[in-house]
């Protein structure tokens, strides 16, 4: 049996005083990340940890279908997704995510591959890595449409 592969992902963080951190990871662009508004924070402007662990989700569904569609080669020309990360009691009595709602809009080109695309959506669903980490559901609700006149997205090819 082939052994699976193994990464890691290191980042850093530095506290700016108040409730301001900047991320690091070597080679890549800091981001700052402070205490939500909702929590106390006052920088309204900059991405919050649970901003971070949204789009995380988001993000990770969206290269995880692009990769898949790419593989199967089905047209995707355009996707959209729009994520929204509940906070509230959780069943431990903690206050915590509860679930994040993915609602994911995808195009292509003919009814045969709105087929595979919803498959790929599916597949996409089960196989990203960020929502297969959390504790909590991560809901998709996915539309696909068929274009009549859209050009395809460059996707560039995948890497495995």
């Amino acid at each position: 049996m082939a052994r699976a592969k193994q990464f890691e992902f290191p980042a850093g963080v530095e506290w700016e005083g108040g409730s301001l951190t900047v991320a690091s990871i070597p080679g890549k662009h800091d981001l700052d990340v402070a205490t939500p508004p909702e929590f106390g924070g006052e920088n309204e402007a900059t991405w919050s940890p649970e901003d971070l662990l949204v789009a995380s989700a988001a993000t990770c569904f969206a290269v995880t279908l692009a990769a898949i569609v790419r593989r199967r080669t089905v047209p995707l020309l355009s996707l959209h997704i729009e994520g929204n990360g509940h906070v509230g009691p959780r069943d431990d009595g903690q206050l915590g995510f509860t679930s994040i709602d993915l609602q994911v809009t995808a195009e292509t080109d003919t009814a045969d591959t709105a087929t595979q695309l919803d498959a790929a959506i599916e597949r996409a669903e089960n196989g990203c890595l960020v929502a297969m980490a959390l504790n909590i559901p991560v809901n998709v609700q996915a539309t696909v449409t068929v274009a009549s006149n859209a050009s395809l997205l460059n996707v560039a090819p995948a890497v495995d």
